[in-house]
């Protein structure tokens, strides 16, 4: 397989494994709403804050969205548009070395998104998948980067998502009108997308003018171009009408007898007056519950990035329009993304948040369908964090501080030559999305304005709006678990350490406890794992504290089979530990410190 080289790539290539293990630490006075929904917005750096949460979401997460910034060079925006941030040199200037200060824009770049990929593919589950966002300034490279991280064969689809309405005339070559989104399974024979709802226009078509007691259908072509030894048969029309066979270079789909078959069963339709060329008819309660996804995402359907603005200075207030970011996501777009790749019960991971358009868009999916969908935002810059990102999603669960009237473009088309032609179908296209759409928005016009046709939604609000319910708990990286001498810190607690010590075991996020006062950490293959810390010995506290004594052995819950027990020392003999099937484990030395 060809792979992807670049200065710095053999000093970040197994840096994942290096990046040492910290704490989070919950902020209470800057959660919001129920602290038990299972959000969680983390604040620091994404490679460090996915390391820690790896012990507590390995193998957990349906489906990860980000949108890394997509290096274009640009100076002035540096979140979304370069690597030169200052804590990304410094970064570089810790990993890479001396080599850094010769590296391209480009290398900066996958410097900084390898090690991220690596930790990003643990947390998904085997049938989860990664999209990412991205331009043509580092697609190529990505493309590449995610077949090395993910294997080729897991690659499933580019999107290419039109993120605008309108050409930009300011371009000197060509107006950028799209951005892919580059979809990866973790294991793609295991993942299958959801089928997409079928809209009131494609049920039009489906109709039953012989009032066929199996319902609404619509037809197919019994001719198709692929060779077929037995489709070149003749066929008389039920008006007498005989046909030699199939049209020039065409076929039959089905052999004679099949054909006869379904003429029996009136599946073949001849038309109203039984001399046309016969077509099969589909029945739409026979065939999938919905659209398979196609790879075309326009911006009526999914939004575009002058809507995701506007929706992001719906809900933050800025100084001026310098701070508002360039290019959010729109809602929609994310929201497709979900209804694709996730559960109504799925975690869905975000480690570039931005502006927070994914922890919306799932509280907006919870609040329709009444999911227990849950959401992880990671934001590296504080800034951004606090005032954007958690003033985002404050407003989208409380429903405070809302603006006044709130607009939302449902439809958004260009008219030409070409719409006039089909003008019957774009109005009843335009009637369609009004009615779908009616009882969520107050009022709904139509506009025609400088060639685009808009079909605008409207909600009227007198004051704050009512919020779309969740919570969400604001977290920072705290210090790593072990200090610079290799020992846990005096301020770890025993849930900290038996997360870390289970994880690093058994590869595997640790299993909910029934009781925090247990030493039993969990069990996996049929293996049980112990940690003798903090004093924690359950209701029976005989002496000996972290050490592994008979007493201590005895109040320990019981396991048949091998068990695994970490603590501060054992006065055990080798002869008992063999016999009661146990591993020793002297913490800290033990432990393994990444």
């Amino acid at each position: 397989m060809p792979t992807l080289d670049w200065i710095g790539k053999q000093a970040v290539v197994n840096h994942h494994r290096e990046v040492p293990y910290h704490l989070l630490k919950c902020d209470k006075s800057l959660s919001v709403g129920d602290p038990g929904s299972g959000n969680l917005l983390v604040q620091g750096d994404n490679l460090v804050a996915l390391k820690a949460l790896l012990p507590y979401y390995a193998g957990k997460v349906k489906c990860i969205y980000i949108d890394p910034p997509y290096n274009t060079g640009i100076e002035a925006w540096v979140y979304n548009d370069n690597v030169n941030s200052p804590e990304i040199r410094r970064w570089l200037g810790k990993v890479v070395g001396k080599e850094a200060e010769d590296l391209s824009r480009h290398d900066k770049w996958l410097c900084m998104m390898f090690p991220r990929l690596q930790l990003l593919k643990e947390f998904l589950t085997e049938d989860g998948a990664i999209f990412v966002s991205i331009a043509d300034h580092e697609n190529h490279n990505l493309r590449h980067m995610m077949d090395e991280v993910f294997g080729p064969r897991n690659f499933v689809a580019t999107i290419i998502w039109q993120k605008v309405y309108s050409p930009k005339n300011s371009a000197k070559h060509f107006s950028e009108d799209h951005d892919y989104i580059l979809v990866y399974a973790r294991a793609k024979d295991r993942w299958r997308p959801a089928l997409t709802k079928r809209n009131a226009v494609q049920t039009a078509r489906y109709s039953n003018p012989d009032k066929d007691q199996r319902g609404d259908w619509k037809t197919s072509d019994l001719a198709a171009r692929n060779y077929y030894s037995k489709g070149t048969y003749s066929i008389t029309c039920p008006s007498g009408r005989f046909i030699a066979g199939p049209p020039t270079g065409l076929y039959w789909r089905v052999k004679e007898e099949k054909f006869k078959k379904w003429d029996k069963d009136k599946r073949i339709w001849w038309g109203q007056d039984g001399d046309s060329i016969p077509q099969i008819k589909r029945f739409l309660k026979e065939v999938k519950p919905g659209v398979v996804p196609q790879t075309l995402w326009f911006y009526d359907k999914v939004g575009h990035t002058q809507e995701g603005k506007k929706e992001l200075v719906s809900m933050c207030d800025f100084k001026n329009s310098e701070s508002v970011f360039v290019t959010p996501k729109p809602t929609r777009l994310i929201k497709r993304i979900l209804e694709l790749a996730s559960d109504d019960d799925s975690i869905i991971l975000d480690s570039f948040a931005g502006s927070g358009t994914t922890g919306q868009a799932v509280l907006s999916m919870n609040a329709r369908d009444k999911g227990n969908r849950k959401f992880i935002l990671v934001e590296m810059d504080q800034e951004i964090c606090r005032t954007t990102t958690h003033a985002r999603l404050k407003r989208a669960i409380t429903g405070e501080g809302w603006k006044r009237a709130e607009k939302e473009v449902l439809y958004e088309s260009e008219i030409g030559l070409n719409s006039l032609k089909s003008g019957e179908s774009v109005l009843v296209k335009v009637a369609t999305i009004a009615r779908d759409n009616e009882k969520r928005f107050d009022s709904i016009q139509r506009q025609l304005k400088k060639g685009v046709l808009r079909v605008i939604g409207t909600v009227r609000m007198d004051g704050d709006r009512k919020g779309l319910g969740g919570g969400v708990r604001f977290c920072t990286l705290a210090e790593p678990l072990f200090d610079e001498a290799g020992q846990i810190r005096a301020d770890v607690s025993f849930a900290d350490l038996a997360a870390h010590v289970f994880f690093t075991e058994t590869g595997e996020p640790i299993p909910k406890r029934a009781s925090g006062k247990s030493p039993l950490i969990g069990g996996c293959h049929g293996v049980a794992f112990y940690l003798l810390f903090n004093g924690v010995l359950g209701d029976k506290r005989p002496a000996g504290g972290n050490v592994l004594t008979s007493a201590v052995l005895d109040s320990l819950p019981t396991h048949d089979g091998p068990k695994v027990i970490y603590g501060e020392s054992c006065r055990l003999g080798d002869a008992r530990l063999r016999r009661e099937g146990i591993t020793f484990k002297q913490v800290p030395y033990e432990i393994k410190v990444r």
